[in-house]
Formats: C-alpha cells, sequence, structure tokens
C-alpha cells in the first residue's frame, strides 16, 4: 500500500512482534513450520508470550534432530490454518522482528498465504541489529545471549528462543535511545540490508482476520512459561533430547543467512565443532542438508536460473571455506 509503511513511526511507540519458528528443513513449501511462538511487546510495557503452540504439518516430521520434535508430538497439534487468525491477531499494527528473520519470515509468508493471507507485514532482523548498532559480531542467538547475559534455557523451543529474543530486543531499544536511532528510517540508515525493505510495507490488521476464528486449543512444549490467553493450552510430553548437531545448526544457518563467510566466522563454526565433539560425518551431513535444502527450493519450477545458480554457486563456496562443500 503506498505511503503506509512504517518508516517515520517511532520506534519506542510501536509494538513489535518477536516470532520463533520451527520447521521440517530449510525450504519454506517444500517443508512445514512445526513450532511457532508470538512474544508481543507494546510501548512501555513488559514482553507477553501470546502464541506458542505446536503445528501439524500435515506432513512426515523430519528435522527431529534439531528441534528434537517428532510425529506423535503434531499429531493431535492445530494445522497451521487452524491458528492463522491467531498469528495475525498477534502481529495486528506491530513490526515483526525474529532473529534470523531471512529464515522465519519466508515460513511465515508460505504459511499465511496457504491460508488466504498474502500481505507482508515489515519486518527486521534482530540477528543484524546487533552489529548494526555497534554491539558485537552478527552471530547464533545463543552466542548473542551469553554475551548479553540473557538466560536461554531449551534452546529451539520456539517459546523459548521468542521469549529470548525479545529479552535482546528490549537490550537493543536501550541501545537506540542512546544513539538516537528513534524511527524505523532511522533504523533503515544504518546499514544496507534487504529486510529493511519491507518497512515501505503496512502492518497486518485485525480487518484481516476477521472472518477466522480463534483456534480453542493449542499444544505447547513448555510447562515453564504462560500464555497471555484463556485459550486453552496442552502440555506436550517431554521430547527426545536434541544432539549437538541443533547448536551447529543454528551456528551455520547464522553464518550462512547472508552468504558471506568471515574468517573470524570460519574460525568460530571450526571452535564450535571442536567444542560439539562432532565428527567431520556429521558436519558433512549438516552442510549437505544446507545445500540440498537451497536446490530442491530452486528446483521445484524444475529449472535453474542465473541468479540461482549464482545463489548455489556462493553457497558452495560458504559450504567450502568452512571446511566441506557437496562433492568435495
Amino acid at each position: 500500500m503506498p505511503g503506509t509503511g512504517i518508516r517515520d513511526r517511532t520506534i519506542e511507540e510501536t509494538p513489535i512482534c518477536v516470532l520463533d519458528v520451527e520447521t521440517t528443513g530449510l525450504t519454506a513449501g517444500g517443508d512445514r513450520v512445526v513450532e511457532l511462538s508470538l512474544v508481543r511487546m507494546e510501548p512501555y510495557q513488559e514482553p507477553q508470550l501470546v502464541l506458542d503452540t505446536l503445528v501439524n504439518p500435515c506432513r512426515r516430521v523430519t528435522a527431529t534432530e534439531i528441534h528434537g520434535i517428532t510425529d506423535d508430538d503434531v499429531v493431535d497439534a492445530p494445522t497451521f490454518p487452524m491458528i492463522a487468525g491467531d498469528v495475525v491477531r498477534g502481529m495486528a499494527d506491530s513490526v515483526v522482528a525474529a532473529y534470523n528473520v531471512y529464515f522465519d519470515i519466508r515460513f511465515l509468508q508460505y504459511e499465511l498465504g496457504a491460508a488466504g493471507i498474502a500481505q507482508e507485514p515489515p519486518h527486521f532482523c534482530l540477528m543484524y541489529l546487533r552489529p548494526m548498532l555497534g554491539l558485537g559480531k552478527k552471530c547464533p542467538l545463543g552466542d548473542a545471549c551469553r554475551c548479553h547475559s540473557v538466560q536461554l534455557d531449551d534452546a529451539h523451543r520456539s517459546g523459548v528462543d521468542a521469549l529470548a529474543s525479545a529479552q535482546l530486543m528490549a537490550i537493543y531499544l536501550a541501545e537506540m535511545r542512546r544513539q538516537g536511532v528513534r524511527t524505523f528510517g532511522d533504523m533503515a540508515s544504518l546499514k544496507s540490508y534487504k529486510f529493511l525493505d519491507s518497512f515501505e510495507h503496512a502492518p497486518l490488521t485485525l480487518e484481516l482476520a476477521k472472518d477466522i476464528p480463534s483456534c480453542t486449543r493449542r499444544k505447547s512444549r513448555s510447562t515453564r512459561i504462560a500464555v497471555a490467553d484463556s485459550v486453552r493450552v496442552e502440555v506436550a510430553a517431554p521430547l527426545t533430547p536434541r544432539n549437538p548437531s541443533a547448536d551447529y545448526w543454528e551456528s551455520l544457518k547464522a553464518v550462512l543467512a547472508d552468504l558471506e563467510v568471515t574468517n573470524d566466522e570460519v574460525l568460530a563454526l571450526a571452535e564450535k565443532k571442536k567444542h560439539l565433539a562432532l565428527s567431520n560425518e556429521a558436519v558433512r551431513a549438516l552442510h549437505a542438508k544446507a545445500f540440498q535444502g537451497i536446490l530442491s527450493q530452486f528446483s521445484q519450477d524444475v529449472k535453474i536460473d542465473e541468479r540461482e545458480r549464482q545463489v548455489l554457486q556462493r553457497l558452495y563456496h560458504c559450504l567450502s571455506r568452512l571446511g566441506w562443500a557437496p562433492g568435495q
């Protein structure tokens, strides 16, 4: 909508909705959301978890080694169309934030579009906001939390990750106040990233969800966080423990987000592998998973165009610098 963007809005006066999803893989559409959480940050109020539920993807669950979610966990969870109205209501009149937003927003857009809601909300990335403000390097969520003394237990549960991301956002808000970054236009002037283009969009509205009923039952994985509504929430049974590959995978996704690999990132990922005692075979499997996910996405129309070829070439180069790429 022309003239309805958020660049002139004051950041502190605008609701922020922190999004986190767990999925069956990297490719929105081919892969699906299996867990979604929203933390709403109203101006001058404490963050509130307004939505936290497992999601039945209506397909076999994969990537269990990353998030710990199995087919049995989601069999009685709501499908995404059942919670689509609640997602829109949770995000209404807000700007969406996520850690590694390039990943989360692709899945949000696909799932909402499949439910008949095609509007893309304005959004920004907490992983990149940290270096934009001079607070440190781009890094995985766990590393940022450790640096800023934010508690993060049970990582890769979307409710826990979203709440930790909201605490980081509160730290970043204080830093923006200190630096005089008042509006979203001011934020966009700090650096040039693709997600900043979304500031030309209008937030989602309650009108979009007026004909979609609220989901009457959700299924949460957490027994220690409260959801801020009266909808009945089932607590899922304890899930299969994740192996150390999950931590390496999050670090790998963070490094690959912009398809640029620095020397520091090469060293940090090598140290992560050593700390987690991962075998070369395990690392190669995760690198192959990353490459296969992007290749599958580009192959959906049975052709690879020049732009996609260049992306795959850059991805191969990044994985090679990090120790191994498919075919080596």
